[in-house]
């Protein structure tokens, strides 16, 4: 192969509609870049698993595979299970070259995902100076994650909103209609609530239950199969690309 192929790794879910979305992603990442080899692997609940197609992959002839963690955070997935199970396949697989690509966040590429995503729920320019916006993720035990999810917010809240706080499907507190009042506390006319995930799922469902619940004015979508999370994807893939040509010239 002239370029490595790319390995969308995501999370997986007893949710049909988490698969599915990340297959309309991958799909998208097709589309953008023809003739690119994109393959997708869950680490569980879903198949094919990661090493059913990294060893589908030797067998066609690749020798050059970057993985890329379909992760918003760089937490436990993207710092134990990913690198585990690519070590255990570089050492099944030596001809196979594998390398990990970073994890998709924080990127300004998703701020306008989430931004696009808010436009299609209904916000409009005219309504950000009197919202408060909710940033709301699935949430982790990992203070480097959570950290930064508090800073997105902050540099969201310098987009114009009247007030941004981040809030968590699990894990981490606040939680979402806890989000949701304070905004209100604070004088927020309005709130919206932005879901910082990928895909459809438990916790997705979990953040738009507690915006309903707290009578939140606009609930956008999840990221979803957005052009500029297609194009975040191929960003991440040129980045490892680039760095491992640097090191074989090294």
């Amino acid at each position: 192969m002239s370029h490595p192929a790319l390995l969308v790794i995501a999370h997986g879910s007893r949710d049909p509609r988490h698969a599915a979305t990340v297959h309309a992603l991958t799909q998208r990442v097709r589309a953008e870049r023809p003739g690119l080899r994109v393959e997708t692997a869950f680490l569980e609940f879903n198949a094919p698993s990661v090493p059913r197609v990294l060893e589908r992959l030797a067998a066609e002839g690749a020798d050059e595979v970057i993985a890329l963690p379909l992760l918003l955070t760089r937490a436990f997935h993207a710092k134990t299970d990913i690198p585990s199970v690519l070590r255990e396949a570089r050492a099944r697989l030596p001809r196979l070259h594998i390398r990990q690509a970073d994890v998709l966040g924080p990127s300004p590429l998703l701020n306008a995902t989430l931004g696009r995503r808010l436009r299609e729920a209904g916000v409009r320019p005219g309504d950000i100076p009197r919202t408060g916006l909710v940033l709301a993720s699935a949430g982790s035990t990992d203070p480097e994650a959570i950290a930064v999810i508090a800073e997105i917010a902050r540099e969201l809240r310098h987009t114009g909103w009247c007030a941004v706080r981040p809030a968590f499907a699990s894990a981490s507190l606040p939680r979402t209609e806890d989000a949701v009042r304070a905004l209100r506390a604070e004088g927020a006319e309005r709130v919206a609530v932005a879901p910082y995930v990928i895909a459809p799922g438990r916790l997705p469902d979990r953040i738009a239950a507690g915006a309903e619940a707290t009578g939140a004015d606009v609930l956008a979508d999840v990221l979803g199969p957005a052009p500029e999370l297609a194009r975040l994807l191929l960003e991440r893939y040129d980045e490892a690309r680039v760095m491992v040509g640097a090191s074989l010239s090294a």
